[in-house]
C-alpha cells in the first residue's frame, strides 16, 4: 500500500476516533435511532449535485445501507444510548477487523499472511491494554448490541468490497438513501412521535454541530475513503486500520480535552501501532528498516 493511501486510512481512523465522543454530545439532544435516520438523510444530500448513473447494482447499495445504517448505527447508537461508554464502544466496535477477516477468509479466499496475523495480534494487544482501563457501563444488553454491531459493519465491508463500485463518493451517497426511511419508522415505534417532535423542535448548538459532523466527514468523508481502500486493497490489508481508531480518539482526548493519558495507555498506543506497521508494510520496506538498524547498532 503506498504512504499516501496509509495516510488515507489513518485520516479516517482519526475522524472515527473522535466521532464517539461526538456521538455522545449528540445523543443528549436526539433519540439514537432519529439521530441515526437524520445523519444518513444529511449525508445523502450530495447527490443533488453528483451526476451519473447509479455505482453499483440496486440490492446491493440496498444490502450495504441496510448492513451499514440500519442494523450497524442502529444497534450502536442505541448501545451508547443504554450506557455503553463512548471509548468503550470505539473500542468493541473494532471486533469488526476480526470478523471481516474471518469472513472474507470464508467468503472471499483472502488469507492473511504470517506476518499479517502477527501484526493483528501485536494491535490487539494494544486494544486488551485499552480496554482493561475503560468502564464496561451498566448493561450488558448494551455491550452485547455494539458486538452485534460490529459484526454488521463486518458483512458490510465483505457487501462494499463485492459492489465493484469505482466512485466511492457517488458509493456511500447513495448508500445513505437507504436507511432514512427504515430508521425514521423504527423511530417512530420505538422512541415515539412525542421524542420525535421535541428533539426537532429544541436542539442545541451542540447537537446540530454533532450531527454535521457524523453526517459529512464521519460518513461521507470516513466512509468514501474507507470504501476507496477497500476497492483496492484486500479486507485483511484495510480493516486492521480500524484498530487505531481507539488510539485516535484516546489521543484526541489527551491534545484536546487535557484528558490523561497512562503509561499503559501509552504502552497500548504504540502495541497498536507496531502491529499496523508490521501488517501493512511491504516485507521489503520493513526488511529495510531492520537491516537500517542493525547497522546502527555498534558492534562489540
Amino acid at each position: 500500500m503506498p504512504l499516501a493511501h496509509i495516510l488515507l486510512a489513518l485520516l479516517v481512523t482519526l475522524i472515527w476516533g473522535v466521532n464517539f465522543v461526538v456521538i455522545k454530545v449528540g445523543l443528549e439532544d436526539f433519540p439514537p435511532l432519529l439521530f441515526c435516520a437524520l445523519r444518513f438523510a444529511l449525508a445523502a444530500l450530495p447527490l443533488l449535485f453528483l451526476r451519473g448513473p447509479m455505482p453499483a447494482p440496486f440490492w446491493r447499495i440496498v444490502q450495504i445501507g441496510l448492513l451499514l445504517g440500519v442494523v450497524k448505527f442502529g444497534l450502536l447508537f442505541v448501545g451508547m444510548h443504554l450506557g455503553m461508554p463512548a471509548g468503550l464502544s470505539s473500542l468493541v466496535l473494532q471486533s469488526q477487523v476480526f470478523f471481516t477477516i474471518l469472513i472474507a477468509a470464508l467468503f472471499l479466499g483472502e488469507r492473511p499472511s504470517r506476518r499479517g496475523l502477527v501484526g493483528l495480534l501485536l494491535a490487539a494487544s494494544g486494544l486488551v491494554l485499552i480496554g482493561l482501563g475503560r468502564p464496561l457501563g451498566d448493561s450488558l444488553l448494551a455491550f452485547m448490541l455494539v458486538i452485534a454491531a460490529a459484526l454488521a459493519w463486518a458483512f458490510a465491508n465483505i457487501a462494499t468490497k463485492r459492489s465493484g463500485a469505482s466512485d466511492m463518493l457517488r458509493l456511500i451517497c447513495w448508500v445513505s438513501l437507504v436507511p432514512p426511511l427504515p430508521l425514521l419508522a423504527l423511530s417512530y415505534v420505538f422512541e415515539g412521535p412525542e421524542a420525535i417532535a421535541s428533539a426537532l423542535s429544541q436542539p442545541s448548538w451542540g447537537g446540530i454541530g454533532a450531527l454535521l459532523y457524523i453526517a459529512f466527514l464521519a460518513t461521507t468523508v470516513g466512509f468514501g475513503l474507507w470504501s476507496f481502500l477497500l476497492q483496492r486493497y484486500p479486507a485483511s490489508l484495510v480493516t486492521p486500520f480500524a484498530l487505531a481508531v481507539p488510539v485516535s480518539g484516546l489521543l484526541s482526548g489527551w491534545l484536546l480535552l487535557g484528558e490523561e493519558l497512562s503509561a499503559a495507555g501509552w504502552m497500548a498506543c504504540v502495541l497498536v501501532f507496531v502491529g499496523l506497521v508490521i501488517t501493512v508494510l511491504p516485507k521489503s520496506a520493513l526488511d529495510r528498516v531492520f537491516s537500517g538498524s542493525s547497522r546502527l547498532t555498534p558492534g562489540p
